[in-house]
C-alpha cells in the first residue's frame, strides 16, 4: 500500500517537474533566491527542508542552461593555466573550462620549474590557492606573465589579491569570488562576485561563459566585497562553527533530536552539517583571513557573552529590551516576510 502511494506521488512529481521545466523554458529564469523567498513559507508549512528545494531548483537551472555541444565547439578556444588546479575549487574551474573546449593546464607547487612554459603563453591565468598563499603566489607568477596575459584570483578576500595583481602585472586584472562550494556540478544557479581591476573587457568571454551556464554575476569593488564578507562569511561561519562545537561537547544525539524537532531545527542542523563537511583549513582560513574579520568575530562573541550574562541573571526586562530593539532594526524585512506568508496563506486557502 505504501509503495503504491509512493509510486503515485513520484508520478505526480515527475509530471509537475515537466510542467516546471516547460514554464521556465518559456520565460526568463528567476534567481534561486527569488524562487526560494517565494516558496519559503510553504516549505516551512509542509515540513520540506530548504536544501531539497534548493537542490531541485538548481537542477532545473542546470538542465536549462547547458550550452549546446555545437555552441561549445564553435567557441574560441583559450589557453588557460590554473595555479592550484588540483585543489577543490581549482578542479571545478578546470572541469568547467575544459568541458567548454578550452586548453587548460595546471601549475601546482612542484611545477614551478615549468612556470615559464605554463604561464607566459597563457591567455588567462587563474590563481586558486589557499588564502594565506594567494598574494605570494600572485607575486611569483607575475614574473612569468606576458603583458597580454589576463590574471584573476579565485579567493574569498579581494582587496589584497586585486591590489597585488595590479601592482605586479601590467596586463588585465580581475578578482573573482565564487560564492559556492566546490561540490557543485556547474555554475547553474550559483553566484560569482566580480571585482574589476584593469581592462575588464579582456574577461568578457569568461563572464559570458559563466553567465551562459546559469551563473549570477554580482559586480562590486574589492572594498565593498571584503566589508560585506565579514558578515556573509566570517561571522556566519563562526556562529555555525560554535553551535557545532557546542553540540559535540554536549554529546547530543543528533538523530534523536531530529526525530522530535521542527522543520526550522532540521534546517539549522543541515546547515551545520554542511559547514563541517568542508575542509577544516578552508573554514578556519575564512574566519582568520583579515583582521577586520577577527575583530568582528570578537565583537560577536562579546554579544553572545553579554546576552548569556542576562540569561544567567534571569534579567527578563533587559532581554525583552534587546529583542525589541533588534526587532525594530529588522522591521522592514519582517513586514515583507509576513506579507509573503499571508500571501501564501490566502493562496492555499483558495485552492
Amino acid at each position: 500500500m505504501v509503495l503504491d502511494k509512493l509510486k503515485q506521488t513520484d508520478q505526480s512529481l515527475i509530471e509537475l517537474l515537466g510542467d516546471r521545466l516547460s514554464l521556465l523554458k518559456a520565460s526568463e529564469l528567476p534567481t534561486i533566491e527569488a524562487q526560494l523567498a517565494e516558496m519559503a513559507p510553504l516549505l516551512a508549512q509542509a515540513g520540506v527542508p530548504e536544501s531539497i528545494w534548493v537542490s531541485l531548483v538548481k537542477s532545473c537551472h542546470a538542465e536549462l542552461t547547458n550550452i549546446a555541444v555545437s555552441s561549445v565547439n564553435n567557441a574560441k578556444k583559450r589557453k588557460i593555466t590554473i595555479i592550484g588546479g588540483h585543489g577543490r575549487m581549482g578542479k571545478f574551474f578546470f572541469e568547467q573550462l575544459s568541458a567548454a573546449g578550452h586548453e587548460v593546464s595546471v601549475l601546482e607547487s612542484a611545477d614551478w620549474e615549468y612556470a615559464d612554459k605554463l604561464l607566459s603563453h597563457a591567455e588567462l591565468v587563474l590563481v586558486s590557492v589557499p588564502i594565506e598563499r594567494t598574494v605570494d603566489v600572485i607575486k611569483r607568477a607575475a614574473k612569468y606573465l606576458s603583458p597580454t596575459t589576463a590574471i584573476a584570483d579565485i579567493t574569498s578576500i579581494k582587496i589584497e589579491p586585486v591590489q597585488a595583481m595590479l601592482e605586479n602585472h601590467c596586463g588585465s586584472v580581475i578578482g573573482l569570488h565564487p560564492m559556492f562550494g566546490p561540490n557543485v556540478k556547474s555554475f547553474a544557479g550559483q553566484k560569482i562576485v566580480i571585482c574589476p581591476g584593469r581592462n575588464d573587457e579582456s574577461f568578457q568571454w569568461l563572464l559570458d561563459f559563466m553567465r551562459s551556464q546559469g551563473g549570477e554575476l554580482i559586480l562590486c569593488s574589492p572594498e565593498e566585497h571584503d566589508h560585506l564578507m565579514v558578515i556573509i562569511q566570517a561571522t556566519r561561519h563562526f556562529s555555525r562553527f560554535s553551535l557545532g562545537v557546542f553540540l559535540a561537547q554536549e554529546n547530543i544525539d543528533i538523530d534523536r533530536s531530529l526525530s522530535m524537532s521542527s522543520p526550522s531545527y532540521n534546517q539549522e542542523i543541515d546547515i551545520v552539517k554542511r559547514l563541517f563537511a568542508q575542509s577544516p583549513h578552508l573554514c578556519v582560513d575564512i574566519m582568520l583571513a583579515t583582521e577586520e574579520r577577527c575583530q568582528a568575530i570578537a565583537r560577536l562573541a562579546n554579544t553572545y557573552s553579554y546576552l548569556a550574562k542576562l540569561v544567567a541573571k534571569k534579567d527578563r526586562a533587559a532581554l525583552i529590551q534587546e529583542f525589541e530593539t533588534t526587532q525594530s532594526f529588522f522591521d522592514e524585512e519582517i513586514t515583507q516576510f509576513l506579507e509573503r506568508i499571508n500571501h501564501f496563506d490566502v493562496r492555499i486557502a483558495s485552492c
